[in-house]
């Protein structure tokens, strides 16, 4: 049995999706446990036992593979848990040291640049108040840098990594999935706005979007909830979870 601690977010879809396809796959299950990150539970002192940088998604596993002992698993920050779970059942990786490599390069380059870079668009764009427009349009100019560094990635080919659709793709297509309300656009980019449809009309993806949609915030987080989200520090933070 799998634990999966999420809030409906672009950066839990990553995993939820994955949790969806192995679902179709191999029949993996699944325990959701939801983390209210505008209420602060990521910072209690049970959830900082899985994830020391309060922040999901995260998983636990009951049921590591042997050579990893019998004791849970706990893993944060996405995209080792992606490699974690494609690597356990041997399933969404490229082929061979190569393919491996390669499944690596992405998924550091989606924590290391377009997951920021989109994450900062979205604060400007929708939770900054007052004389913004340099923010907006700074990460703005990087999401579309990032777009075009996938655009020229999938010229020529259907997937990000090797033939076939794997952990690469799953990690880097939540951002774009939101382009629009990013207020960004692919009009530019015909060979991302295709992978970005190819990957949407799959049924575990559509799946893996709604696990938590009731969830979902319906309006702007009040002035406590902003504090919780966007005014942590060390300090402030360690005060949180004690």
């Amino acid at each position: 049995m799998l634990d999966f601690y999420y809030w409906p977010t672009p950066n839990g879809w990553k995993v939820s999706i994955l949790l969806e396809e192995l679902r179709d796959e191999i029949g993996l299950d699944y325990t959701l446990r939801p983390v209210n990150i505008g209420k602060g539970e990521q910072f209690t002192p049970e959830f900082l036992e899985i994830s020391p940088n309060h922040r999901m998604p995260a998983i636990v596993d009951h049921d590591p593979p042997a050579d990893w002992g019998s004791n849970p698993v706990a893993i944060f920050e996405s995209g080792a848990i992606m490699l974690y779970l494609a690597e356990k059942t041997g399933t969404f990786m490229a082929p061979g040291p190569r393919g491996r490599k390669e499944t690596l390069e992405w998924l550091f380059w989606q924590t290391g640049n377009q997951g920021p870079m989109a994450g900062q668009l979205s604060h400007f764009v929708n939770y900054a108040t007052g004389g913004q427009d340099y923010g907006k349009e700074r990460y703005g100019r990087e999401y579309d840098r990032c777009a075009g560094v996938l655009e020229r990635r999938l010229d020529g080919r259907d997937w990000i990594v090797g033939d076939d659709y794997s952990i690469a793709d799953m990690m880097c297509w939540p951002w774009l999935l939101i382009a629009k309300p990013l207020t960004a656009s692919l009009d530019e980019f015909p060979n991302v706005a295709a992978w970005r449809k190819r990957i949407k009309d799959r049924p575990a993806v559509q799946r893996g979007v709604d696990v938590g949609k009731e969830l979902r915030r319906k309006a702007p987080p009040d002035e406590e909830e902003r504090k919780i989200l966007f005014e942590q520090t060390a300090a402030t933070a360690g005060q949180q979870a004690s």
